[in-house]
């Protein structure tokens, strides 16, 4: 499966990406350009990609999934997040992909529940869409 993980900056998606792989946290650089991991699990290995915002676009095609990762403390940034979210669900090339967010930083103090999350992200409103809400 080819999987991109997509979100705004410092919100943890090389963190969680060095987690899913060696099944530790590893602190992470910001990423420059783009990362490309093998991640297996169980009998499958997943080819998961992650970019900076501007090659989004660029890497579409052939996506079996997407995980949005959101930063549960940062508040100033959910309308970007959530108008660059529903943007790049327009695109006609991710249509059939799968949609899975990342509700990161669950253990802060002010973070928001993932059920919170869904509702500032306007998850409830995409009929037409598998999707799902994790806490990380």
């Amino acid at each position: 499966m080819r999987i991109l993980m997509l979100g705004l900056n410092g919100t943890g998606k090389s963190t969680i990406l060095y987690r899913l792989q060696v099944a530790e946290i590893i602190p992470a650089l910001p990423t420059i350009g783009f990362n490309v991991e093998m991640v297996p699990y169980k009998k499958l290995t997943f080819q998961v990609w992650e970019f900076i915002r501007p090659y989004w676009g660029c890497h579409y095609s052939n996506a079996d999934a997407v995980i949005y990762v959101v930063d549960s403390c940062d508040q100033n940034q959910n309308g970007i997040s959530k108008s660059q979210l529903f943007a790049m669900l327009e695109e006609e090339e991710l249509r059939k992909a799968i949609l899975v967010v990342f509700a990161n930083k669950q253990d802060m103090e002010q973070a928001k529940t993932p059920i919170e999350m869904a509702h500032s992200l306007r998850l409830p409103a995409l009929k037409d869409r598998k999707w799902q809400i994790s806490k990380l």
